[in-house]
């Protein structure tokens, strides 16, 4: 009871403070309202001076709040692109920022038509627990090349690393440009909440509902990056060492706790035994034991980790058979929170390994006879975040692009392409909407303003009333045509 009492007066306290620094960025903002290219640059090289100088800490801060967390991952996954990402904008920031020379029509001229690249406002981030640290630089990357303000809410399930990024923030912005939120979900409903000028979130697709309805009581644009079932498609052709190493590399990463991670995998049914085992032979490499080995993640915490248990009991119990990948025979159940990959053979719509996103280390095995049985079964269910096809035919790749839809899409490899600094990253349907990263980025923090100048001279008059005259007759007949 005083804990609920002591949490209750904490997140007044935050939400509080959260409503001052939304009015202290709003008036900022319209003292500013067009930084220019100097200091929107300024700001970039601060945020990747920032990540550099408290790299270790980062590394050290994500790792507590995994309990295990592979550091060379996070390099790899959350500073390595963060990094990168910065790198990309300050090369191309003054090409994005100029404005666009449009076309003007000769009923218009003399007249001049321009797009101009405005930004927002202030801006929302809410990141989710995955990959702290990237899921909130890169969006502020592009907010602050757009010239934006930003509050950014952090994670309640990853406390040492949000902890670490508010302090970072803090000491490298003033709160009027950049700040940080903490705090539980009532705090993070309230954040939603706010008039924000463009809010993004990146998290499950239940709650991307919630922030949607929240935002659209202000009438807020929304980017949603949510997850879903992203399919591995293995083609009846490729080299299954090939494929099955890639996929292997994609779920294995952080676990498989990665919104683009395969979700399942599509396997011609003569190959599914020649699949585990290459699948095997190809984790048993990257990770001969997982106990204690560092470079095997562990799952966020107690409560993600009974719920891929409880996937796991339910496929068994509902008849599918499950195949544990523990190169070392290593006993996973007793003081620890890794969990072995597990494959999961004879799988139905019944079992929650297929109807929900896994978000952990289970991969599910569904086999087709011909490809377009795979993509059909693609199509039945909703859009998913990824699709991931392996195979070397030509053809073959060309027809699954054009008969599927997803957010990105990568042809035999896995997850790589969200690493592309100069392609869009988003979802589609409910895997979310809108883009950002790179130019796409910048856009979506933008408002593309419409400009139609002219000087003295005025020919719209001669549309002007009274109407009829031989004039208008004449514009009618040149232009209505």
């Amino acid at each position: 009871m005083v804990a609920s009492v002591v949490q209750l007066t904490e997140s007044k306290k935050q939400i509080q403070q959260m409503h001052n620094l939304f009015d202290e960025q709003k008036q900022a903002f319209r003292n500013n309202p067009m930084p220019s290219l100097a200091e929107r640059k300024e700001n970039l090289k601060r945020l990747k001076q920032a990540i550099l100088k408290n790299q270790e800490r980062f590394l050290d801060a994500i790792d507590k709040d995994f309990s295990c967390r592979s550091k060379d991952e996070t390099k790899i996954a959350e500073i390595m692109p963060s990094v990168q990402g910065i790198n990309y904008a300050l090369k191309h920031l003054g090409e994005w920022m100029k404005p666009s020379k449009r076309h003007v029509s000769i009923l218009f001229q003399p007249a001049s038509n321009r797009v101009e690249y405005q930004p927002l406002g202030v801006v929302g981030i809410i990141v989710p627990w995955n990959y702290p640290l990237f899921l909130a630089a890169g969006p502020l990357t592009t907010a602050l090349a757009a010239g934006n303000r930003a509050l950014i809410k952090m994670s309640e399930y990853t406390p040492h690393t949000s902890a670490l990024f508010k302090e970072v923030i803090e000491s490298t912005f003033p709160q009027n440009l950049v700040a940080v939120i903490n705090g539980e979900a009532d705090v993070a409903a309230e954040f939603s909440s706010l008039p924000f000028n463009h809010l993004l979130f990146t998290g499950s697709t239940s709650v991307g509902r919630l922030v949607m309805a929240a935002a659209a009581k202000n009438l807020t644009p929304v980017t949603l990056e949510l997850g879903g079932k992203s399919p591995a498609v293995i083609s009846s052709d490729v080299p299954m060492s090939d494929a099955a190493e890639r996929i292997a590399f994609g779920k294995a990463i952080n676990v498989g706790q990665t919104c683009v991670a395969p979700d399942y995998v599509l396997c011609p049914a003569d190959r599914v035994n020649n699949f585990v085992d290459e699948f095997k032979n190809a984790f048993s490499r990257m990770y001969p034991s997982l106990r204690d080995n560092d470079d095997y993640t562990a799952i966020i915490n107690e409560r993600q980790y009974d719920r891929l248990q409880g996937y796991l009991k339910d496929a068994e119990a509902k008849g599918a058979t499950v195949i544990e990948v523990n190169p070392a025979n290593e006993n996973m159940k007793d003081g620890t929170r890794k969990l072995p990959v597990h494959l999961v053979l004879n799988v139905s719509d019944d079992m929650k390994v297929m109807q929900d996103e896994i978000f952990g280390p289970i991969l599910p095995i569904v086999t087709y006879s011909k490809i377009d049985e795979a993509i059909d079964y693609i199509n039945d269910r909703p859009r998913p975040l990824a699709l991931y096809y392996f195979g070397y035919d030509q053809a073959g790749q060309n027809h699954v692009v054009t008969q599927t839809h997803s957010g990105g899409m990568c042809i035999n490899d896995a997850l790589m392409h969200v690493a592309q600094d100069d392609l869009p990253f988003g979802g589609v349907g409910d895997s979310g909407m809108g883009h950002y990263h790179g130019r796409e980025g910048f856009l979506t923090f933008s408002h593309a303003r419409s400009i139609f100048s002219k000087q003295r001279l005025n020919s719209g008059k001669f549309v002007y009333a009274p109407h009829g005259t031989k004039l208008h007759q004449m514009v009618y007949k040149m232009f209505i045509r």
